[in-house]
């Protein structure tokens, strides 16, 4: 049994999707499991048994992984990830399940720059010190979260960040699922570490430009220093304070580590990584 912890999340979803695609069944944890699976097609429906289950709780995590033999961990940034993300490893410890596959951050090391990244490390670790095998996902930036700057480059034609012009590796979250669900149902796959991310690396000015021919009118990027970027993020995007100095560092990461593409999906896969170019294009409707 293949347990997705997260399934109701971007990652955890599109997993779900991609073993559905592959007729692999699993079980998708929720808090609120009837949500979850109202949210299904069905036939991922068909194939996936919706379980209540609450990471803060340990009882429930080890009522629902009972049975299970594998495990696809994965959860939303937050103050509490760290301590989560441990129950979860315990209870499916405890439990008898056999290979986890984690989903972490570039640079998951314990000075690094990024704090999500310093608690991902923490959490690799943990894993790393049981008898399990284990499979480390490290996705760069999610092409999906570039749909946050629409709002704004719909009504202004303008971005912002703090990154100048060095350039950022972008997955497309389709893609994590993808290997994802290829490691659960491949022993072969299992074991490793795979950093995530496109076939190229765009800056801010490259991304603008793009956006800019997509759609027949400019947009253009506006430089902010990594203060002024997270006062902005806070004030005009309404991002509590943590979150906000998580996407300054993450681009400030860019900055200070040049990041290139990695071919590591490809090699696992056998097929090339989605493009933003195709994923600018799927999803222009919401700059516009």
């Amino acid at each position: 049994m293949i347990v997705i912890m997260g399934a109701a999340g971007a990652t955890g979803g599109a997993t779900l999707r991609s073993l559905t695609a592959l007729g692999a069944p699993s079980r998708a944890l929720s808090r609120d499991p009837a949500r979850l699976a109202a949210g299904l097609d069905e036939r991922t429906l068909a194939l996936t048994e919706p379980f209540p289950a609450d990471a803060a709780d340990p009882a429930s995590l080890h009522t629902a992984f009972h049975g299970a033999h594998q495990l696809f961990l994965t959860m939303a940034n937050s103050p509490d990830q760290v301590r989560h993300e441990l129950n979860a490893i315990d209870a499916a410890l405890d439990c008898g399940v056999e290979h986890i596959v984690k989903v972490s951050a570039p640079a998951a090391e314990p000075d690094s720059p990024v704090a999500v990244s310093r608690g991902h490390h923490l959490i690799e670790e943990r894993l790393r010190s049981s008898d399990v095998t284990i499979t480390v996902l490290r996705p760069y930036a999610f092409m999906q979260k570039l749909l946050l700057l629409a709002p704004g480059i719909a009504a202004a034609g303008v971005v912002h960040g703090a990154t100048g012009s060095a350039r950022c590796n972008y997955v497309d979250v389709r893609d994590i699922g993808d290997l994802a669900a290829d490691v659960l149902t491949r022993p072969d796959l299992a074991g490793r570490t795979y950093p995530l991310t496109g076939g190229r690396a765009y800056s801010h000015p490259e991304l603008t430009t793009l956006l800019g021919e997509l759609l027949g009118r400019p947009v253009r990027y506006v430089d902010l220093a990594p203060a002024e970027l997270h006062a902005h993020l806070v004030a005009r995007a309404g991002m509590p304070d943590w979150l906000a100095a998580h996407v300054v560092e993450i681009q400030r990461l860019a900055v200070v580590r040049r990041e290139t593409p990695d071919g590591s999906y490809a090699l696992a896969t056998g097929r090339s990584p989605r493009t933003l170019e195709a994923f600018l294009q799927e999803h222009l409707h919401r700059f516009c």
